[in-house]
């Protein structure tokens, strides 16, 4: 009877830990809301930070562009390649990106749950989240110079493959006369 007793009060203890532990992992899958998504985008200044970004990108895309034409069209104009810096620029001006930050939201909903996003506002909140916030555009801004050089090269090999495949469509294709035999391979 004391065991029964005495079983019956561990059941009655460990059954609302238990109903705890699974509210608590309900809880923790739940997705976060827009809200959060929000707040973790202010915190980590989303917004100005891909401003910023888009800033540092067009210079460095207006450096390879420049350098890439000057090396494939030695005879390329400076009002040639003031147009072609005007459209780049004009282009990338028009891309929304308070639009796409926008769209971004339910893929971070989709992937983060609202346990995760409490956390990482914490981060972000913290002295430490701040100075790496700060320090991103720098951070960026280096690697991408970095980056350039590796790039530069994969450029270059597109743009000769481009060229060398425009040489071969420009090169006259001799079609075999309906006399005469074709050369075998």
């Amino acid at each position: 009877m004391k065991r029964t007793i005495l079983r019956a009060i561990l059941l009655s203890l460990c059954i609302p830990a238990a109903m705890a532990q699974v509210t608590v992992s309900v809880a923790n899958d739940t997705p976060a809301t827009r809200e959060q998504i929000q707040k973790l985008f202010e915190v980590m200044q989303i917004r100005q930070q891909s401003h910023l970004m888009m800033d540092s990108m067009q210079k460095q895309m207006q450096a390879m562009t420049t350098q890439t034409l000057k090396a494939r069209h030695p005879e390329i104009t400076a009002a040639e390649l003031a147009r072609a810096t005007k459209i780049s620029q004009d282009s990338l001006k028009d891309i929304p990106m308070d639009a796409i930050l926008d769209d971004m939201i339910p893929i971070y909903q989709k992937h983060l749950t609202q346990t995760d996003v409490d956390a990482m506002i914490t981060f972000y909140s913290s002295p430490t989240g701040k100075k790496l916030m700060q320090q991103m555009p720098e951070i960026t801004q280096e690697a991408m110079q970095v980056s350039y050089q590796r790039m530069q090269k994969q450029i270059d090999a597109v743009m000769q493959r481009i060229e060398d495949s425009a040489k071969e469509g420009q090169q006259p294709t001799q079609k075999p006369s309906a006399t005469s035999p074709t050369k075998p391979d």
